[in-house]
């Protein structure tokens, strides 16, 4: 068995190993073996009698960790079995914070380092207090905006529109019995948020990442971003294509409205706000939403597209979006992103965790070979759908060539494209007919 999240081997001590156990005692606990190589062959160690009483000693002397170390043999050689539990209080070596993260160890630093430390206090960034601050620095306009909206939905009482707004911020968690405010209270209600950090950047570029056309920054509280995000994208960005439906005129934006503003929702209320801006780029075929913050330990990738559990990041800027109605506390974001875009006939959204953030990108075009496999669609008619993206148009002749069969089944597996929305048929029925892509496209 190789090295893993809670497994490592040395060939031999040495009181560097003393970084290992710090890591493992700032995460979750884990084995150390002395005496075996990093392929797991046991290898032994000559000097286990006199190691069995020093390495619990300097543990505790140097880190205030107790180890439990026990003595292993097989194939006629001594190796040593560390225990180390998972600390409930950070553990330093020398002043230096090591956290064991997969199979490796990594030394705490910066804004990681300051992250950490709160989270093992049962606190995190959002629950800093600011000096200074006060009431006068909040937009007490957002604020009771937001009870109006939470009253409406029986998210507050209705006693709320009458208490003291020191009650409400108290209530939320975001200000102390002492009248101390915390960086949530700025984020979300804040008249100068820009000071904790909340900006959101939005650019529209051409077919690179690096050819920006223009862009825009959207800083305001946290409470207004949502509407002012999808304000500024409807009125610079994105592009609402015309069609109808029976006699009604349909002018629905070119990525489901709903799935974008969940996907605003939630950068917002997810954003490590100790760290960048969040990103949003448009391209001609495609929209990227990232924002900084890894997923939590107890979530992937894969299980936010399944029924999951809400794990959020910042959970007092998360009641707030809940009690005015924004947010379900469920953890059905992505879930609705999802459905959202297969409701309107669009690729699954790609979510990937990148750069220490994750990256939501919407795909325009259903006109790719992996969304068209997904649609009951054959070889043929996957081929025939490509060939009239690049060459415009198909004739049932065409057709027939291209995957070398009969007219007959072409005919049919091309009123069966037709009837699906995939291809539109632009002239009357009969020899020469013409196939194109519809023209929403």
């Amino acid at each position: 068995m190789g090295e893993q999240q809670n497994i490592e081997y040395k060939q031999s001590w040495r009181d560097e190993c003393l970084k290992w156990v710090c890591g493992f005692a700032n995460a979750q606990g884990g084995k150390i073996y002395i005496g075996i190589d990093d392929k797991g062959k046991v290898t032994g160690v000559d000097d286990y009698k006199k190691l069995i009483e020093d390495i619990p000693n300097k543990t505790v002397s140097h880190l205030g960790v107790v180890v439990d170390v026990n003595l292993r043999r097989k194939s006629g050689k001594h190796y040593l079995e560390i225990n180390v539990p998972s600390s409930k209080v950070p553990v330093s070596y020398h002043g230096l914070y090591h956290y064991r993260s997969g199979s490796t160890k990594q030394e705490l630093k910066g804004i990681a380092l300051q992250n950490w430390l709160l989270k093992k206090t049962g606190m995190s960034w959002e629950d800093i207090l600011v000096p200074f601050a006060t009431i006068d620095d909040l937009d007490t306009d957002a604020i009771h905006s937001f009870i109006e909206e939470a009253v409406k939905i029986n998210r507050l009482p209705a006693s709320a529109t009458k208490a003291g707004v020191s009650t409400l911020l108290q209530n939320l968690e975001l200000m102390t019995k002492e009248g101390e405010l915390t960086n949530a209270a700025l984020l979300v209600f804040g008249k100068k948020p820009a000071t904790v950090t909340a900006s959101f950047r939005i650019g529209r570029f051409g077919k690179k990442a690096h050819d920006l056309i223009f862009q825009d920054i959207i800083e305001t509280n946290l409470f207004r971003m949502p509407g002012k995000v999808m304000e500024k994208l409807n009125d610079r960005y994105l592009v609402r294509p015309i069609s109808y439906k029976s006699l009604k005129r349909i002018e629905a934006l070119e990525y489901p409205e709903q799935a974008l503003r969940e996907a605003i929702l939630n950068t917002i209320i997810h954003k490590d706000y100790s760290s960048t801006w969040i990103f949003l780029r448009v391209y001609d075929d495609k929209l990227e939403i990232w924002n900084p913050g890894t997923l939590p330990e107890e979530l992937t990738i894969e299980k936010l597209k399944e029924e999951h559990a809400s794990y959020p990041r910042n959970k007092h800027i998360a009641g707030v979006f809940f009690r005015a109605g924004y947010i379900e506390a469920w953890g059905r974001g992505t879930n609705k992103i999802i459905d959202s875009c297969r409701d309107a006939g669009l690729p699954d959204p790609i979510i990937e965790e990148d750069q220490g953030g994750i990256r939501v990108t919407f795909l325009k075009d259903i006109y790719t070979e992996e969304h068209l496999s997904q649609l009951d669609l054959n070889e043929r008619q996957i081929k025939a759908v490509l060939y009239v993206k690049e060459h415009g148009e198909i004739t049932n002749s065409v057709y027939q060539k291209l995957n070398h069969i009969g007219k007959s089944v072409s005919a049919t597996e091309l009123l069966y494209l037709t009837n699906k929305g995939l291809l539109t048929r632009t002239t009357a029925t009969g020899r020469g007919t013409k196939y194109t892509l519809p023209v929403s496209h």
